[in-house]
């Protein structure tokens, strides 16, 4: 699911109520004309997709231009929890009176299964803080997905928290249009926090955040998004590429993930791909506690052409360095896994030509297994890697192919 950045969440709110005057910039020059042009005192925000920003030193207040632009070019180019900060938001400053809470989330639970909204009259800390500590001060509702929410149920739920005129109408206000947003973008989930009174009597969204469901991301091309994972940090320019064909052909999954980079060659790290969700993450998990190192995360699931099989596969060895690959198909799959190996044998065979010795163990199962394993044992013969293949009798044993993955490393590295 894509996070976006709090400056792509507020123009969406800001159809929908009262934000922050303010811009984003990415260069000081840029952030001292924003802040200029909104005159007497600013807040800087980090654009990061990360939380805690505060703490970490990503959000500053300034008193003038020259001071935002001052701090801008400290906070320019910083690396906040490992995400690199390159654009600000600058934003007007709020005379904060109280603040409050409020979400819309999709509950996947067998028995709500649609949105959940939250209220709280505490806002400014995580959630789970506010419910630790003050349990009375939140209160929530299941909507209905077919009936909506009208601003009388969102009146109705806040009142019960003894938040009365003339805050009352504002705030309910905020929370029906966070729930409209929530409906129009398909997010998965929606948050204002904190939402602001300032002590003029007015309510904004001070701060925001939001994931949008991958699916839609086609029919927003005015969300900017142009890489709809959430991975707390800014794409490489192979998961850029795995986007690539995953955008175009929804046949299926092609996902694919970096996890170790800046490797140098014999440090044992593999190239992992992995067949159906929870079957792959038993099988990346397997290799972990064998004390293989994973350069990537990939998984090609439900039923995906051999064409996206082919182009992850490629992008696995596409990684320096890498001393081995594993596919681990830890499930019977009901798609048809002859697509696996007619995109498995063109891309290994394109790859493995000129890698000797090099270890490769295939692990599938499921629809046309017999077929598949097959295609994969008659079409690798000559290739000059060490190739071992297994059907659904290791489904079970993932920890036996982790072990021979871990020997055949071993003996590639010391030839």
């Amino acid at each position: 699911m894509p996070k976006l950045y709090e400056y792509q969440g507020k123009r969406l709110l800001r159809k929908f109520m009262p934000v922050p005057e303010g811009d984003v910039a990415s260069t000081p020059e840029d952030v001292h004309a924003v802040a200029e042009k909104l005159g007497g005192p600013v807040v800087i925000k980090a654009q990061v997709g990360v939380t805690g920003r505060f703490q970490a030193g990503g959000i500053k207040f300034a008193n003038n231009a020259d001071e935002a632009g001052k701090l801008a070019q400290e906070m320019l180019g910083k690396d906040i929890k490992g995400a690199k900060v390159e654009k600000v938001l600058v934003e007007k400053q709020l005379s904060i009176e109280r603040e409050f809470y409020a979400s819309v989330i999709v509950n996947d639970s067998c028995k709500v299964k649609g949105p959940v909204l939250m209220f709280s009259t505490r806002g400014g800390t995580g959630i789970e803080e506010i419910a630790a500590q003050f349990p009375e001060s939140i209160i929530s509702m299941e909507v209905d997905i077919l009936k909506g929410l009208t601003i009388e149920d969102a009146k109705e739920l806040i009142a019960k928290l003894g938040v009365s005129p003339p805050v009352l109408e504002p705030v309910s206000k905020v929370v029906f249009g966070l729930y409209r947003v929530f409906r129009e973008y398909s997010a998965r989930s929606a948050e204002i926090n904190p939402m602001v009174l300032t002590k003029e009597g007015e309510v904004y969204a001070a701060d925001c955040h939001m994931d949008i469901d991958e699916a839609s991301v086609f029919k927003h091309p005015e969300l900017e998004i142009d890489y709809p994972r959430d991975i707390g940090r800014a794409p490489t320019e192979l998961e850029r590429l795995a986007w690539e064909v995953e955008k175009k052909d929804y046949r299926g999954v092609g996902y694919f993930a970096q996890m170790t980079r800046d490797f140098g060659p014999g440090e044992g790290v593999v190239g992992f791909h992995g067949i159906g969700g929870g079957g792959a993450m038993l099988g990346a998990d397997a290799l972990m506690r064998h004390g293989i190192k994973l350069a990537d995360y990939a998984d090609t699931s439900g039923n995906p052409t051999a064409s996206k099989v082919y182009r992850v596969v490629k992008l696995i060895f596409s990684q320096p360095n890498i001393d081995g690959y594993v596919l681990m198909g830890a499930c019977v799959a009901n798609q048809e896994q002859w697509h696996h190996a007619h995109g498995l044998v063109r891309a290994l065979r394109e790859e493995l030509a000129d890698r000797p010795n090099f270890p490769v163990i295939i692990l599938i199962a499921g629809n046309k297994e017999a077929e598949s394993l097959e295609i994969l044992k008659e079409w690798l013969k000559g290739v000059p890697a060490k190739v071992e293949i297994y059907g659904r009798d290791y489904v079970y044993n993932v920890d036996y192919i982790a072990e021979r993955m871990k020997k055949m490393v071993e003996a590639y590295r010391s030839t």
